[in-house]
């Protein structure tokens, strides 16, 4: 029986951290710690660091290098599932290595395991491959309530929905109908551009909850383009961004 902790940290600031999440963190056997190769979007050293400020010295800490998933290819679906299969393999092999009797495993995830990460899935693919699990999810704060915190917005309007989607699906697909306000995540690049800017404003943050934290808000029509520029420059300073947005129809 393996235990399995999923620990949100929040969006790279250490102060996000909850008491519950430095307690899961401790009562820990492994904690897994994922590399992308030499990427520096990988934040494996923010990683390092809540690890080395939180943990006792009886947790034991592995590293190991996350697969790669294939991109340019039109069945986006099968190369994640395929993509999720890998880092699942991978974590058995892992658990078998450094608890071949059982205990607690716990993995730190970005903003919250339940919001656009795929760790819970990935867990559940452990069942085929032998392994039997319990699983925890510790909640964390997300970019979303980062996003909101640090424009001081309210994210819903009095009345009105709210839509969480993907810059991917905003390209492809515009705007959703019956939707007032968008969250728009997992971006790739700058995808309001592919909608009609007019009465829509726009807030905007990357780097959120860290040092080098930058927003920018306005409407659509005038900031679309200081947001892009912006966005560029960070990533070419930093070699690599997170950022989030959320639209609003005025």
């Amino acid at each position: 029986m393996i235990d399995i902790s999923l620990i949100g940290i929040g969006t790279g600031n250490p102060d996000h951290l909850t008491a519950e999440a430095v307690k899961a963190m401790n009562a820990a056997n492994l904690i897994l710690l994922p590399r992308k190769g030499d990427a520096k979007s990988d934040l494996i050293d923010l990683r390092r660091d809540i690890c080395a400020a939180m943990l006792s010295p009886s947790v034991h800490v592995v590293e190991f290098d996350l697969p790669v998933r294939a991109s340019g290819t039109p069945d986006y679906l099968n190369a994640v599932a395929a993509w999720h299969d890998a880092i699942a393999h991978i974590w058995a092999e892992q658990i078998r290595r450094h608890l071949p009797t059982g205990g607690r495993l716990a993995l730190l995830i970005w903003g919250d395991p339940s919001l656009y990460d795929s760790s819970l899935r990935i867990v559940e693919r452990l069942s085929s491959i032998g392994m039997t699990t319990k699983v925890r999810v510790v909640p964390g704060i997300t970019s979303i309530q980062a996003l909101t915190a640090a424009h001081a917005l309210s994210l819903n309007q009095l009345g009105a929905p709210i839509t969480i989607t993907t810059g991917r699906l905003l390209r492809t697909h515009g705007w959703p109908d019956h939707a007032d306000t968008l969250v728009v995540m997992l971006d790739e690049g700058c995808a309001f551009e592919a909608i009609p800017p007019d009465g829509i404003h726009i807030w905007w943050g990357a780097y959120l909850g860290m040092a080098q934290q930058v927003l920018v808000e306005g409407p659509l029509s005038k900031v679309g383009q200081t947001i892009k520029a912006v966005r560029a420059d960070s990533r070419a300073r930093h070699g690599w961004i997170m950022d989030i947005y959320i639209l609003r129809r005025r």
